[in-house]
């Protein structure tokens, strides 16, 4: 069986970047985005570039079921996931009482809930192997509640809260959690955010902060933050 890295949210911004910095260093695959046109043309360009084996499967994990459905069909390839990097996640603002409640489900459901079943699923297989490495991606809003964003900021304060209790039980078993911290950071989820008092400081491009995100992972460090 060969050996892949699982990455949500890979065609785009961060995701897109360490997906490429992973191939750079010869790492085979396995990409997850909503929608399969994004992922066609990214794996013919991966698997050009870099030589490596790319798989890729559409899933909307704002969906309620789609983290169990993709992680039955992941393992219908018969992979081994030695890294599983949560990316995948949206944000929204906005006064509480007026933004979409069916809006914000979704996103609790994508930054929170999906987050929680694909971590549990590949960590049993990362365990019965004693080794594996996990990240999940956070921002400054894991550490700072933010009017206008009280949805938004409690989901990534939960993926903080989750990351460290699970390092802290999987601590001796051979398996890593790094939960990475994002600040200003220039990519469209940042733009499309349209409440952005807290992004003040210069943005760092997306390139910059995955080689530090793909350094963190690979080393299998703790909490990080960076871009803020």
């Amino acid at each position: 069986m060969k050996e892949y890295i699982l990455l949500t949210g890979a065609s785009y911004g961060i995701g897109y970047e360490m997906a490429n910095q992973l191939a750079a260093k010869k790492f085979n695959l396995i990409l997850v985005v909503p929608t399969e046109s994004e992922l066609q043309q990214m794996q013919a360009e991966l698997t050009a570039n870099y030589g490596i084996e790319v798989k890729y499967f559409a899933a909307d994990l704002s969906d309620v079921n789609a983290a169990i459905d993709l992680h039955k069909a992941v393992q219908q390839e018969n992979p081994i996931i030695t890294h599983l990097v949560n990316h995948a996640g949206i944000g929204n603002s906005g006064l509480f009482t007026e933004t979409s409640l069916e809006e914000d489900l979704s996103m609790i459901q994508l930054n929170v809930s999906s987050l929680v079943v694909l971590t549990q699923l590949f960590a049993k297989d990362m365990v019965r192997r004693n080794a594996g490495r996990i990240m999940n991606v956070g921002s400054v809003l894991s550490f700072l509640p933010l009017p206008y964003s009280a949805v938004y900021s409690a989901t990534k304060a939960f993926v903080l809260a989750f990351s460290d209790s699970l390092a802290a039980e999987l601590e001796g078993t051979g398996i890593s959690v790094t939960f990475f911290s994002l600040g200003t950071t220039d990519t469209d989820f940042t733009t499309n955010a349209t409440q952005s008092d807290l992004h003040k400081t210069k943005p760092m491009h997306p390139k910059e902060v995955a080689t530090l995100g793909v350094k963190h992972l690979l080393e299998g460090e703790g909490k990080k933050g960076v871009g803020f």
